[in-house]
């Protein structure tokens, strides 16, 4: 029996120190075949010129470059779009996939079973230059983690670490991929996918989460950043999504601490609109 084709889609802006890492972790994985797609959306700091030195050893590699930069969604869905897997991993090209990672994934929605669309895992964080900094699991215990129908559960708090996930193409292409107006899709995904599919966790580290200084998940606290007005919109989803009571409430406490983070931050816009959606509940 073949082995399924899995896609990697490799996003990478402004990340030439980190990149060439990324994608040997991918040729290093236990199992093949691979579809390896690298994206970059329109880098200035020498990216491109370190991808393409990589794939001239490599030449089964599709590049696309973006020109202007289009942003993650878009350019996440742009590579999508061309590709073939049954499942798929998205790499951000700041990270570093561990050896086993699509054959654990693999086995776990295989023993998971069909309705089962996305498996996410441990991690282990680390710094720039590659040293550890703790596991994902010394924040989120393993026995704290839900699996299967997790709706409620991600939209009362934070769990899943994002770079974990892989999921079946039938999941993706339910969703017709990532939500293009938004600035950032793992909140956005988690919701709208596990209103469809199952979530199953294990609890391995299997993958290398870098800290970056300048990333999105350090910026998405700061007033007015586009990100804040995606999870605005991300709620505003949810609402109509929600089907029970113990969802709805979820919401709302989702709403309460986003007023709150709102107030700290002094955006006064947006903890209205918060309020006003709370509101309407």
């Amino acid at each position: 029996m073949d082995k399924p084709l899995v896609s990697i889609i490799c996003v990478c802006y402004n990340q030439a120190r980190f990149v060439e890492a990324a994608l040997d972790s991918v040729i290093a994985q236990t199992h093949k075949p691979i579809e390896l797609i690298v994206i970059d959306d329109g880098s200035t700091d020498g990216s491109v010129k370190v991808i393409k030195q990589w794939i001239a050893k490599h030449l089964e590699t599709t590049l696309l470059i973006n020109s202007p930069t289009l942003g993650y969604c878009k350019t996440f869905n742009k590579a999508y779009k061309i590709s073939k897997g049954e499942y798929i991993i998205d790499l951000a090209a700041d990270d570093v996939l561990l050896p086993e990672r699509v054959e654990v994934g693999l086995s776990t929605l295989a023993e998971a079973g069909l309705d089962y669309g996305v498996t996410f895992s441990d991690a282990e964080h680390m710094d720039e230059q590659g040293n550890f900094l703790r596991l994902h699991s010394r924040k989120y215990p393993h026995s704290t983690i839900p699996s299967g129908d997790i709706f409620k559960d991600v939209i009362d708090k934070y769990f899943i670490c994002s770079p974990t996930m892989m999921f079946r193409r039938s999941v993706i292409k339910q969703l017709n991929g990532y939500d293009e107006s938004l600035a950032f899709e793992d909140f956005d995904f988690w919701v709208r996918a596990s209103r469809k599919f199952k979530f199953v966790y294990t609890p391995q580290v299997l993958l290398k989460k870098r800290s970056v200084s300048n990333s999105m998940s350090k910026t998405q606290f700061k007033r007015n950043d586009a990100q804040r007005e995606s999870t605005f919109k991300v709620c505003q989803k949810i609402k109509q999504l929600n089907t029970t009571i113990a969802e709805t409430e979820a919401l709302k406490r989702r709403l309460r601490y986003e007023i709150k983070l709102s107030l700290k931050l002094l955006d006064i816009r947006l903890a209205i609109a918060y309020f006003k959606l709370l509101l309407s509940l």
